[in-house]
């Protein structure tokens, strides 16, 4: 874990060496510009175990809000009503609500635009590390699920179209959670699509072992500053080795990566843009 600091650390000092070498007008733009540039990033899966019934079903994951650093209700407000135009089968959220829940002032109005989010086929929820963090644990459960979300916390759910179905598995937050993984993922089913809802994006390394065939993550940010030729500078923990976009793990496991919407320890965005993500399901 040491190494895993030092490291961290490091990448910090880059930023802040990169960040000084901007011109002001640089400054300004990964400050109060990029951030806000919202986008939709948009994949479609084409997988034989996708059932004919959940052809052309679509899902919309969002990740890493950070409400109370430098994002607002007002600013959560736009995300929803754009999520809320996709007109999604099925939402997800990777976790990290709020930045710091034992100082943010929780107030209705949360709960009040999760519940404008309506999906058919649910809308469910992981812990990420901040939601844990600072004591907020029954806090979050408590806003989500006046939301209308469902909690996975190390469990399986299965989402069901007529006479088929596909495995949904959330594990609890791998850096201050409770994670169970082979509990939890040894319930899959090898002729079953399974997707795997992990807020931290490197333990993918592990969850290849089971039968799972997809794995989303949030909490890297995207690496959320940039600087070319340094590349990602905001890399924390168990996001190190996966940071971004998709990734093949293995034959069988396929890992993709929000870069969420909001920031954390440094309020800027620099060549990483905010996003939400939109997956269309293709039966062969």
């Amino acid at each position: 874990m040491l190494i895993t600091r030092r490291s961290f650390i490091k990448k910090m000092l880059y930023s802040v060496l990169g960040f000084l070498g901007l011109s002001g007008g640089g400054y300004y733009y990964a400050r109060y510009i990029e951030p806000d540039m919202l986008t939709t990033q948009q994949y479609t899966w084409q997988h034989p175990k996708i059932p004919e019934a959940f052809n052309q079903i679509k899902i919309v994951q969002f990740s890493d809000i950070h409400l109370g650093f430098h994002y607002s209700i007002d600013q959560f407000h736009n995300l929803i009503q754009k999520i809320k135009q996709e007109e999604a089968d099925l939402i997800l959220f990777t976790g990290d609500l709020v930045d710091e829940p034992q100082k943010y002032h929780f107030n209705a109005k949360i709960p009040s635009l999760l519940n404008e989010l309506d999906a058919p086929l649910g809308k469910y929820w992981i812990y990420g590390n901040h939601d844990h963090g600072g004591y907020g644990t029954e806090k979050l459960q408590e806003v989500m699920s006046n939301g209308g979300f469902t909690l996975l916390k190390n469990e399986v759910k299965e989402i069901t179209i007529t006479d088929s179905s596909i495995m949904l598995a959330g594990l609890d937050d791998i850096m201050l959670g409770s994670p169970n993984i082979g509990g939890t993922l040894n319930q899959l089913k090898e002729n079953i699509f399974s997707i795997v809802l992990v807020h931290e994006p490197d333990i993918a390394d592990r969850v290849k072992d089971y039968h799972s065939d997809v794995q989303l993550s949030g909490h890297s940010h995207g690496g959320q500053v940039r600087i070319p030729l340094l590349g990602s500078m905001i890399t924390p923990p168990y996001a190190e080795k996966y940071v971004d976009g998709k990734h093949l793990i293995s034959d069988t496991l396929t890992l993709y990566i929000s870069r969420g919407v909001g920031t954390t320890r440094m309020p800027y965005r620099f060549l990483c843009r905010p996003e939400y993500t939109v997956y269309t399901m293709q039966s062969n």
